[in-house]
């Protein structure tokens, strides 16, 4: 029997690579390593949409997909990335309609878009693994705490980066947010007032799901 490892969508960060590419963070799920592939601006949207669980005024084509394929009772098992060469992935993907199982050739990025709306397992080789992953390195606590010291003590115009300000936002107590709030609408200043409201609401959107 092949030997698949199982992986996890960790997120989307941009390429380091390729100007105006992302890279998608494909995690071990049982191990420390991680593998980057590049994709495109339009699958890395479709991707984010789908992490993010926003529904778009109108389907985008990955949802069409999988609503066209689940009503007609044909579902999708698996997504297995099985090969990797002259730095392109290759994957398929395994379809069941109760009866019959089909593997159908597929770009990894579309693979993955349509893989996170119908929840299914995405897997690869060992050999892949062994090949692609990398091993992020380590911070320690006394690091992290350092880094998120600093950060409290920038103001959201110091911050230029999304990814750090989210983490900022992330970083203040809810009484400090909500006074935040208060500020920005007196001031008038709607686009930090929107910044913070939605802070609010993502953490209490949290709250009821624990």
């Amino acid at each position: 029997m092949e030997t698949k490892i199982k992986l996890r969508v960790q997120g989307l960060t941009n390429s380091q690579i390729q100007s105006g590419a992302y890279a998608l963070i494909l995690a071990e799920e049982n191990g420390a390593r991680r593998i980057p592939i590049i994709v495109g601006t339009a699958e890395a949207q479709s991707i984010a949409i789908a992490l993010e669980r926003i529904t778009p005024p109108r389907p985008l084509t990955h949802d069409l997909f999988a609503t066209f394929s689940q009503a007609f009772g044909v579902h999708l098992r698996e997504v297995f990335i099985y090969k990797f060469e002259e730095g392109i992935f290759y994957s398929e993907l395994l379809f069941d309609d109760g009866v019959n199982q089909v593997r159908l050739d597929s770009r990894t990025s579309d693979a993955i878009a349509i893989a996170l709306r119908v929840k299914c397992g995405i897997y690869t080789t060992p050999e892949i693994v062994q090949e692609c992953g990398v091993v992020l390195e380590e911070v320690s606590p006394t690091e992290v705490m350092e880094e998120e010291d600093d950060l409290l003590g920038m103001e959201p115009e110091d911050i230029k980066d999304e990814k750090l300000l989210k983490k900022w936002l992330s970083l203040l107590d809810k009484e400090d947010l909500i006074d935040r709030f208060n500020e920005a609408i007196t001031k008038e200043n709607y686009e930090y007032a929107k910044m913070y409201k939605d802070e609010i609401t993502r953490r209490k959107e949290e709250e009821e799901t624990l």
